[in-house]
């Protein structure tokens, strides 16, 4: 079979790669070098010249991501944020406006607001869930939009077929950040989306030790700018980080249903809690979009945040906790608790914080593989002492 007529698990395990030609080493090799010889002026041997051109680890990379995300072109960058950077770098010119979600990560906010903004971009930001503000907020000069669903670290979710219609109708497009999904859990480009960006640190690394980021589009001619951004910009990922993200996504299918499996739990366990005011995970029948998430979604995904009441409350409960780390970051095997208005999303200005509903109370939990017994426990030893 072709690999895009293949499970999701193969396609993890074996898509952009093949046995090494000159060893027949079954894993991909990290490539550790900068550049490569050439058989004769202008003519490098296996069509490589220089690194930050092209690597064969990354592009091994590069062509398993743009399978998971059932696209035809994957770029691999040095994080998340150098990502999105390159799409708009590459796609947009001073002057044109973009519509980003009102509650998308803080570094996003941080990077559209204090930095893409100084340079002739104009922005708006509107809560993406609600259809009719989304089609308010476009403009003849609209050229971008921006979505995270679900939200970090709201969980709030947009209907993505009704997203990409309205860009598309506005000659516009849409770019969606499905870090918290996964390609395992939801595929954009399946549902209209122009691009799909990854911080490839998080669950498709899944092992915390390496920071990257990936875009995945269909069109031709976007995947064009964004090699040009690889070459001209040069900020892309070393053969070693492309291959850590390589074995970790090898594993995705299997840990995320583990990372589902423990968060629905979890879930249901804290929204019945009596320190815990209120539960925002899409798997629980009361969230608003659940039925969306079901529809759009093939799982809830490993993320959880909560509310607690207050800042004190907060910094107890996260400080509470011994089997998870206080840290930021997501999507590792190991669970982690962190502060959103404290840590993440601190460089958010407070009112535009209090706008969307990110309190000083707010907890978010990145649910790990562990013993879900173990993670309970956990929970209930630092809620106790609130």
């Amino acid at each position: 079979m072709a690999d895009g007529e293949q499970g999701f698990g193969t396609r993890a395990i074996h898509a952009g790669q093949r046995p090494d030609p000159t060893s027949g080493a079954v894993m991909t090799p990290i490539y550790q070098t900068s550049t490569y010889v050439q058989d004769a002026v202008g003519e490098p041997r296996g069509g490589h010249e220089y690194a930050r051109v092209t690597n064969p680890t990354r592009g091994a990379l590069e062509g398993n991501l743009a399978s998971l995300e059932a696209g035809r072109h994957g770029a691999a960058f040095a994080s998340g944020m150098a990502a999105i950077e390159a799409v708009v770098k590459g796609v947009l010119s001073r002057g044109d406006h973009v519509v980003c979600g009102a509650n998308v990560y803080g570094g996003t906010d941080r990077l559209f607001r204090t930095v893409w903004s100084r340079f002739g971009l104009d922005f708006t930001y509107v809560d993406t869930s609600d259809v009719d503000a989304l089609s308010d907020a476009m403009r003849p000069e609209t050229r971008l939009v921006h979505v995270e669903t679900p939200t970090n670290p709201m969980m709030g979710l947009s209907d993505l077929r009704a997203c990409a219609e309205v860009t598309h109708d506005g000659d516009a497009l849409l770019m969606v950040d499905n870090t918290f999904a996964t390609p395992y859990l939801q595929r954009p480009l399946t549902m209209g989306a122009d691009l799909v960006v990854h911080s490839t640190t998080k669950y498709l690394n899944g092992h915390s030790d390496v920071v990257g980021g990936a875009v995945v589009t269909d069109d031709d001619g976007i995947a064009e700018e964004l090699r040009y951004q690889q070459k001209a910009a040069g900020a892309v990922p070393g053969p070693m980080d492309c291959w850590l993200v390589l074995r970790g996504t090898k594993t995705l299918h299997a840990r995320m249903r583990a990372h589902c499996e423990n968060a629905g739990r979890i879930a249901e366990h804290l929204a019945e809690h009596p320190e815990i005011e209120e539960v925002f995970y899409p798997g629980l029948p009361d969230h608003p979009q659940h039925e969306l998430a079901r529809r759009q979604m093939d799982g809830f995904g490993g993320m959880i945040t909560v509310e607690t009441g207050s800042a004190d409350r907060a910094r107890r409960l996260a400080e509470g906790t011994r089997v998870f780390a206080l840290a930021e970051s997501l999507g590792g095997v190991e669970s982690l608790v962190s502060v959103p208005a404290a840590m993440t999303h601190a460089s958010v200005p407070e009112e535009k914080r209090r706008a969307i509903g990110l309190t000083d109370g707010l907890v978010r939990l990145s649910v790990g593989i562990e013993d879900p017994d173990d993670l309970e426990e956990d929970l209930d030893r630092a809620l106790a002492s609130l």
